[in-house]
């Protein structure tokens, strides 16, 4: 079994990545944190750098979780790309971190995590930090 979170390193992420975590080891599963920047993007904020990836490394041994880091650009829609990589993984489970939006603010910018919950052919997990 393999739990998928989809991480960038905010609030959200880190309340995502934590939720990951201690499902992946509730169903003694291995996890995989997807962290994806634009393709093409001169510099992203949503790469982790890689002091955060070794604390992440550390955080999910601590709790006997083992826990792939993929960070390979997406050139696509993200939402897109996480349920891609969820199939390729056969995930049971993916996991996001939501951020607070007004409901006009959906309206006009659409909602990455909007699409994973409708588009997502598995379980989603949505937690707030």
């Amino acid at each position: 079994m393999t739990v998928l979170v989809a991480y960038v390193p905010t609030p959200e992420g880190d309340a995502a990545f934590a939720a990951a975590v201690e499902e992946a080891a509730r169903r003694n599963a291995r996890l995989v944190l997807l962290n994806t920047p634009r393709e093409g993007a001169p510099v992203s904020t949503a790469l982790a750098g890689e002091d955060t990836v070794r604390a992440l490394h550390a955080r999910a041994s601590a709790a006997g979780v083992d826990v792939e880091v993929r960070q390979e650009a997406h050139a696509g829609d993200l939402a897109d790309e996480v349920v891609r990589i969820a199939g390729a993984v056969d995930a049971s489970v993916i996991v996001i971190g939501l951020r607070k939006r007004s409901p006009v603010g959906k309206l006009l910018m659409g909602s990455t995590a909007q699409r994973i919950l409708l588009d997502a052919d598995r379980p989603v997990l949505a937690v707030k930090p």
